[in-house]
């Protein structure tokens, strides 16, 4: 309750009790991260957008500038999908900015057609998406825990529901399918998001999943380009949403202050596709706190990336 009250009373305050105070943004290129950038920098955060294309990045600093000219945005070329670019990207971060208020890890692949790996021999969906994700915020975690307040909101997808990870398969080498590593790595998402909430339930750290709903971004890339066609026209004007409306869940986990640690939030309306942000169903192997330890356990040991944080006793 006391951890509530302090954070409620820092984020009522308004946003002017945040201006220079820092965000980091993933996949902050284009797509709902760009989307989310933006919507934060308007509020007066520091954003660092993160992606693995400097040229992109720079663009899109200029973007938002233009549209806020008082903003304040940086960049930094990140590739989740190299431990390497992981740990240099997150030592830059915090020897410029010793206090991070948000960290959205927004960046992912989907539907890759073909196995392949990352840098370090992982599965690339579950390297990027999920283990790329844990070791950043393990390397920026003293500067979250250095913030008053501060979140991590991860991005899955209601897809997590269909997600099924079998813990000596991890890399897929037997039975890859796109989807199939998509759904795993989304469930991951939120079972990490749920026990950095549990274990960090102490401190000044929140820690949220959200489902962005359905919106024509870059993410369906790996699709055949007559479905990524039909996919933008019905997306974006039929089942689901624009991709500013598809950043709303992301903003909402990291700025409104009823937001709850551990919880997953997504669009309320049909089919979860669209709609205001609003509570959503948690996959019930990401409720198991046995599978959410031993998903813990596997990626710090895969990624050499440790916490700190002990498991909450259940």
């Amino acid at each position: 309750m006391a951890r509530f009250v302090v954070e409620l009373t820092i984020w009522l305050v308004g946003w002017g009790a945040l201006e220079m105070r820092t965000a980091v943004v993933t996949g902050g290129a284009g797509g709902i991260g760009f989307e989310t950038g933006l919507g934060l920098a308007r509020r007066g955060v520091h954003v660092v957008l993160a992606g693995r294309d400097g040229r992109a990045l720079d663009t899109a600093a200029g973007r938002i500038r233009d549209a806020y000219p008082e903003s304040s945005v940086s960049t930094g070329v990140l590739d989740l999908a190299d431990l390497g670019s992981v740990r240099d990207f997150a030592a830059r971060v915090v020897d410029a900015h010793p206090q991070v208020v948000m960290l959205i890890n927004n960046a992912g692949v989907m539907a890759v057609p073909e196995r392949r790996t990352t840098r370090d021999g992982f599965e690339l969906t579950f390297g990027t998406n999920h283990l790329g994700h844990f070791a950043l915020t393990g390397l920026l975690l003293p500067a979250l825990l250095a913030a008053p307040a501060a979140r991590v909101v991860t991005v899955s997808a209601v897809i997590a529901r269909r997600g099924r990870i079998d813990f000596d398969n991890l890399d897929l080498h037997h039975g890859y399918g796109g989807m199939r590593a998509y759904s795993a790595s989304k469930l991951a998402n939120i079972a990490f998001a749920i026990e950095l909430a549990d274990r960090a339930a102490a401190s000044n750290l929140s820690s949220i999943a959200v489902h962005p709903g359905t919106a024509p971004t870059g993410i369906q890339r790996h699709a055949p380009a007559f479905l990524q066609a039909v996919g933008r026209l019905l997306i974006g004007s039929v089942i689901g949403q624009s991709t500013p409306d598809a950043a709303r869940p992301s903003l909402y986990a990291a700025t409104d202050p009823g937001v709850h640690s551990g919880a997953f939030y997504a669009p309320s309306g049909l089919g979860e596709a669209r709609g205001k942000p609003g509570p959503a169903k948690v996959p019930a192997a990401a409720q198991d706190p046995a599978f959410r330890r031993r998903l813990w356990t596997e990626s710090e040991r895969l990624t050499g990336v440790t916490y700190g944080l002990a498991a909450a006793h259940r």
